[in-house]
């Protein structure tokens, strides 16, 4: 059997509820003849008559398409509903993206907030840094992103997609709690010179840029270990095995064998942004939940809120920051 039409199926259920081919001609706005000829092309693709001609009415092949059409009906009804739920910010589904200690520590407030406020949005996860997050949202495979970059390592963009700036997040030394400098209230790059350390290159912390940093002549860091994450930094730590630098939000409460302290110099920052498609609008509910990881974010990090330079770069890929 040839692809069914669902114009055609349409045809054949107003002449079979009008019981004329005249009258669903006239509902249609097509003239009786172009009725004709639609239920004799429907006929031609199933193979068998659709339609008792005296008087008007469906055969048993007839019913089992006017089924199938009375199901492509409701299908389209219900996706219409959701549609004009989803512009009122009522239904939905949403796919978030996050990098691990934003999807950790942001994520799951703001959804919390968010089924509250909106209990039929529907909402998946999946955790991403930043690159691969640019990526997915361009391609229409995530809807909203939480995204970061640091202030010595600028990662903007693509032009595609609107970035917003939503909190600063201060990068910290970290060292086992018995450390010497465990005691101090900040610590400097350059007096952890000498000391044996973990980076994390897929944060984009390394120890390169770290001794370029600390611009302190005979930094001659040792570069022991290599974390992917930052639970791998903060275990090594804690064994007392070396230091580490990470941003304030990796760090998990109440964690005794560390001690976080700020960097007297120089000062390192990790800024932490909403990300989505460059539109003129999106849904309600998108929008909530932007506000929403924000609201979080400040909230996570308290005093740390960025914000913009001026409105250029909001839409066009890039951000300039200053903090407060």
């Amino acid at each position: 059997m040839q692809r069914l039409d669902p114009r055609l199926l349409a045809t054949l259920e107003a002449v079979v509820r009008h019981g004329s081919f005249n009258a669903a001609a006239r509902e249609l706005g097509y003239s009786a003849p172009a009725v004709s000829q639609q239920i004799a092309e429907l006929e031609r693709r199933a193979g068998l008559r659709v339609i008792e001609r005296r008087p008007v009415r469906a055969t048993p092949a007839g019913v089992v398409l006017l089924d199938a059409e009375q199901r492509v009906r409701s299908a389209l009804a219900a996706a219409s509903l959701e549609l004009d739920a989803m512009r009122a910010g009522t239904a939905g589904r949403i796919r978030l993206g996050a990098f691990a200690s934003a999807a950790a520590r942001i994520v799951p407030q703001a959804l919390a907030r968010l089924q509250a406020t909106h209990p039929d949005v529907q909402v998946s996860l999946s955790q991403v840094e930043p690159e691969a997050g640019y990526k997915r949202l361009k391609r229409g495979d995530m809807d909203l992103a939480l995204a970061y970059d640091y202030d010595f390592i600028p990662l903007p963009p693509p032009r595609a997609l609107r970035r917003t700036p939503v909190a600063r997040d201060p990068v910290v030394a970290v060292v086992p709690a018995d450390h010497p400098l465990a005691d101090r209230d900040v610590i400097d790059l350059a007096d952890l010179a000498s000391e044996t350390w973990i980076a994390a290159p897929e944060a984009a912390l390394r120890l390169e840029l770290l001794a370029q940093m600390a611009k302190t002549p005979g930094f001659q860091a040792r570069l022991a270990y290599d974390g992917d994450d930052f639970n791998t930094v903060l275990g090594f730590v804690a064994a007392g095995l070396c230091v580490a630098v990470m941003p304030q939000l990796a760090l998990p409460p109440g964690n005794t064998r560390i001690v976080a302290r700020p960097l007297a110099g120089p000062e390192l920052t990790r800024f932490i942004y909403t990300v989505r498609l460059d539109t003129r609008h999106a849904p309600r509910a998108l929008l909530a939940l932007e506000e929403m990881l924000a609201a979080h974010a400040t909230a996570a990090l308290p005093g740390a809120r960025a914000t913009p330079r001026s409105p250029a770069g909001q839409g066009d890929g890039r951000s300039t920051l200053t903090t407060r």
